[in-house]
């Protein structure tokens, strides 16, 4: 009897740790690998080359214990990094929403930064003089009015023009698993929405470069000499939780699942939290109904005078909402109704948001949500089927 207990607790121990063996090496396996990680199917397209590269402090290689710029990353396997290209946010991502990026020089690698959020948003010939390939590798979240995707935009562009390749090195959209909102008129074509397509695209940033191609939407239909290096090991509904934060006022993933929605509530008098440490997980109003939730604005990281600075805002706290699987509208919809001086709610800059003229007059002459969804259904399902054409991942 003691006999058969030592072999069937010889046999357990032996199977469990067979079992943590299979499933460290089943993880081990799938760990998802960004473009930029994947260098081995770029490194010999940009060795004894003059580059250049457009990136920020999200442009992070993982070795498995450390985050390494990619930067550093090629200059430690020689590669000529000639000038870093800066969108919204600036190189260091230290840069408030809307605030100018000026041209500088990076004080650890010395290398010249030219900035394309300053009075140029597209690169200019002489910014591209020498350079014979340009990397782009910035972190998108898969909103439109997020300017990753219209800066990339104008980098294909001055590439075309200039007869530069581009490889753009893939990375995840954490809001990549649906697709929702209303599609961008043309009549609201800004920097904030360049595109006929819907707030939340379900794309990646590699994904959507294509689509600029295939689509003829750069400047005379120009094509851009376009290679994306793949991500690994990825699908949309992967549930991809961003390293770092992609821009100063997206601190962790339940802002990045709920800025979709809550950035229709930016060009109105209503606070999503800018100027807190909760930044779109919240939203109030100093005249709205006093309610046991509550904050007040002050400058911070990110947002140095904030919208309601030192005044004390009632409103709603969104941090425990599930997981969004669509744009919600009710938060919007209930401000509206909520705020006192309606003719002052809206502010200048919400069309070019919402993409949509119609989405203020809807809500002004009291449309409920699902009346205002379905004005958006032809437009999506048509976007959907071009979106088809270039989808690199199930």
């Amino acid at each position: 009897m003691i006999n058969s207990i030592k072999i069937n607790y010889s046999y357990f121990k032996n199977t469990f740790f067979l079992f943590l063996i299979c499933n460290y090496l089943c993880f081990a396996q799938v760990r998802l690998k960004t473009g930029a990680e994947n260098i081995s199917e770029y490194l010999n397209l940009i060795r004894n080359k003059n580059v250049g590269l457009v990136a920020n402090n999200g442009s992070i290689i993982n070795n498995g214990k450390d985050n390494i710029h990619l930067v550093d990353s090629l200059i430690s396997l020689g590669v000529k990094i000639k000038k870093v290209f800066a969108p919204e946010h600036g190189f260091r991502g230290n840069y408030d929403a809307g605030e100018k990026v000026y041209d500088q020089i990076d004080k650890k690698t010395k290398i010249e930064i030219i900035s394309l959020y300053g009075k140029n948003k597209k690169p200019k010939p002489v910014d591209l003089k020498n350079i014979e390939i340009l990397i782009f590798d910035l972190q998108d979240v898969g909103v439109r009015f997020f300017t990753y995707i219209s800066t990339l935009h104008y980098v294909m562009e001055a590439c075309a023009e200039n007869n530069i390749s581009l490889i753009v090195l893939d990375r995840p959209n954490p809001n990549s698993h649906y697709i929702d909102g209303p599609v961008l008129n043309p009549i609201n074509r800004s920097f904030v929405g360049m595109h006929e397509v819907p707030i939340v695209y379900g794309m990646t940033i590699g994904e959507y470069a294509k689509m600029i191609n295939g689509e003829g939407w750069l400047n005379n239909s120009i094509k851009c000499k376009l290679k994306v290096i793949p991500l690994k090991n990825y699908t949309h509904k992967l549930n991809y939780i961003l390293p770092l934060r992609p821009s100063p006022n997206l601190p962790n993933k339940k802002a990045i699942e709920l800025y979709p929605s809550l950035c229709l509530l930016e060009p109105t008098v209503i606070s999503v939290g800018r100027g807190t440490e909760m930044q779109f997980q919240i939203y109030g109003n100093p005249n709205f109904p006093k309610s046991k939730f509550k904050f007040i604005p002050k400058p911070n990281f990110g947002a140095k005078n904030p919208k309601h600075n030192g005044v004390i805002c009632y409103g709603e706290d969104l941090r425990k909402i599930k997981k969004v699987n669509k744009i919600n509208l009710k938060w919007l919809i209930n401000s509206y109704n909520k705020f006192p001086d309606k003719k002052n709610f809206f502010l200048e800059g919400f069309d070019r948001i919402s993409g949509d003229s119609s989405l203020k007059k809807q809500i002004v002459d009291g449309w409920n949500e699902k009346k205002i969804r379905k004005t958006w259904n032809e437009k999506l399902e048509k976007f959907k089927i071009i979106r088809n054409k270039y989808l690199i991942y199930p």
